[in-house]
């Protein structure tokens, strides 16, 4: 069970104590994360797709290195957030073929593009930024749907932990109903 789930008087977050009634609530929530972090993190992206992607941020500005990996997590909504050890020898490969120059400020490298490197974005502007699609399926939704689902275990386990018998099976009735809509929009497909 993750430790970021409260221990309380009552057993909450024990996914084993006997006669604790909200084992299962938290056992769910454990479960709905370890589904939405199994979907939106392990998206790995192809080297091509990383040279792209710095291509691209550096036609809009110089950066350095964090902030490239940074910006491309914040505009893939998360979904992908490529390691320094792959950025970092982009860059260098990059450098090495005359697309970008590396200078010094305020002791990091700050990369920006050459002309050829330019040259080379400007053929690149065409097509989606690598961030657009990741795993061939734009992006938006693997970040919307996780936070709606974890925004909806949170108040779960808020209602859970403070709510009065009436308000637990009130939660329950909406929750019933909300699964029963959920696949209804998968049959619709």
């Amino acid at each position: 069970m993750n430790s970021a789930f409260p221990t309380g008087p009552f057993g909450f977050g024990a996914s084993n104590g006997a006669g604790n009634p909200l084992a299962g609530v938290w056992d769910a929530m454990d479960q709905l994360r370890t589904s939405f972090e199994q979907r939106t993190s392990g998206s790995r992206m192809a080297r091509g797709d990383v040279r792209a992607a710095v291509i691209s941020l550096l036609a809009e500005k110089p950066m350095h290195g964090y902030q490239i990996i940074s910006e491309i997590g914040e505009r893939s909504g998360g979904a992908w957030k490529p390691s320094a050890g792959s950025v970092y020898p982009t860059l260098q490969l990059l450098a090495d073929e005359g697309l970008i120059t590396a200078e010094e400020q305020n002791g990091r490298k700050t990369y920006s593009l050459t002309d050829a490197g330019i040259a080379e974005s400007e053929d690149a502007a065409a097509k989606p930024a690598p961030w657009e699609n990741v795993g061939g399926r734009p992006t938006s939704h693997l970040t919307a749907l996780p936070k709606a689902g974890m925004e909806l275990a949170s108040a779960t386990a808020q209602l859970a932990r403070t709510g009065t018998p009436d308000q637990v099976d009130e939660a329950v009735a909406i929750l019933e109903d909300a699964r029963r809509k959920l696949y209804a929009i998968l049959a619709e497909g």
